[in-house]
């Protein structure tokens, strides 16, 4: 019988140790399967979501709480309605359910109640509730949509909400033009009294802070005139320097220049045609900054209307974007001088269109008075 040397031994004995100690290592924490399974996956270790700080989490619990119908009744209301308020303090971004909590705190606040603090919880959950779910932005849109199905919402309620929207103000105020401010300044829309009762209480909060812009504003002003007059009061801009401004660019029938030669005997013959740009187009490049009156010369009557910027969304749309278009003057068509004054000037209007009533209107001058 052959003999190894004590080295070689010594050497087999290592790598079977070896063996032995990888098998272990690679088989320790996955434990063999019961005969006629499949092997099991390593388990994963999940991370929850961060969820914010604990008064975000516990806090539409304590609003639901707060809204029972016996709320109030075993422990003292006062205290509990602070409490929530002082939670909230410590929520910088309340979670959606919380904040889907305001219509019902609202019917529970009304601004005439003597209790102050479910208002006060209201007011501070809307200034610090994401944009997308604001219940006083949402309130807003709200009440501009049940205007426009002629219902009567509360006036004081949607401004109140507009006040305290906090992030959701520039949504809410774009939502306002959208609705209600561009469809006023647009020829041929017919704007229900209730929405334009919501215009004219919402517009100051919007343009104050800069979210309504003025030349919409201005431009819806014009176009209702009294219907809604309180629109023209929101006008700040000083008197400018105006003087004649002639077109820049000139599109309608041949002979047009006839109308702005200063001769009152000559002029162009206008035909009917459908459309914001009606049968002559004066385009301005740049676009004036103001506009304030304008003095007609016709035989026949018809109406000017100016095609004025807005923002995406708002009025109506062409190749040039979205514009609204208000009348700005109509005239008799005497054969005389006539002059129009809209009742605030209309700012940055980029061309003035001219529409006759009827086939054979002769325009014989247009002066439209403004500043560049």
């Amino acid at each position: 019988m052959r003999r190894f040397p004590l080295h070689t031994l010594l050497l087999m004995l290592v790598a079977l140790l070896a063996f032995a100690r990888l098998y272990y290592v690679t088989h320790r924490d996955t434990p063999a399967p019961a005969p006629g399974q499949a092997p099991t996956a390593k388990p994963v270790k999940i991370t929850p979501p961060d969820l914010g700080p604990a008064a975000c989490r516990g806090l539409d619990a304590v609003l639901a709480d707060l809204l029972q119908p016996d709320a109030g009744t075993s422990w003292d209301a006062g205290t509990a309605w602070s409490d929530a308020r002082r939670q909230l303090g410590d929520c910088p971004t309340p979670p959606a359910a919380a904040c889907a909590r305001g219509p019902a705190l609202a019917s529970r606040a009304p601004l005439v109640a003597r209790d102050a603090l479910p208002r006060d919880l209201l007011a501070t959950l809307c200034e610090r509730c994401a944009p997308q779910d604001n219940p006083c932005g949402l309130a807003v849109t709200h009440a501009l949509q049940e205007a426009a199905k002629r219902g009567n919402p509360d006036l004081q309620e949607a401004h109140w909400s507009l006040e305290h929207a906090g992030t959701a103000l520039g949504a809410a105020c774009h939502e306002l033009a959208r609705s209600a401010v561009g469809p006023a300044a647009m020829t041929g829309t017919d704007v229900e009294a209730q929405v334009l009762a919501l215009a004219e209480e919402l517009s100051p909060t919007c343009a104050r802070t800069g979210q309504l812009p003025a030349p919409l504003l201005n431009a819806a002003a014009v176009q209702q005139g009294a219907r809604a007059p309180r629109l023209a009061q929101l006008h700040t801009g000083g008197a400018v320097e105006a003087a004649p401004i002639k077109p820049d660019q000139l599109e309608g029938p041949e002979g047009t220049l006839r109308a702005f030669d200063r001769d009152e005997q000559s002029g162009v013959k206008l035909s009917t045609a459908p459309g914001a740009e009606g049968a002559l187009r004066l385009g301005y490049t740049p676009a004036l900054k103001s506009l304030v009156s304008f003095r007609v010369r016709a035989t026949g009557p018809g109406s000017l209307r100016a095609r004025i910027p807005a923002p995406d969304g708002v009025g109506r749309q062409d190749s040039g974007g979205f514009f609204v278009d208000p009348t700005v003057c109509r005239f008799h068509g005497t054969g005389r001088w006539e002059t129009c004054k809209p009742a605030v000037p209309l700012l940055d209007v980029d061309a003035v269109n001219v529409h006759p009533e009827r086939p054979g209107v002769e325009l014989k001058e247009l002066e439209i008075i403004g500043a560049r």
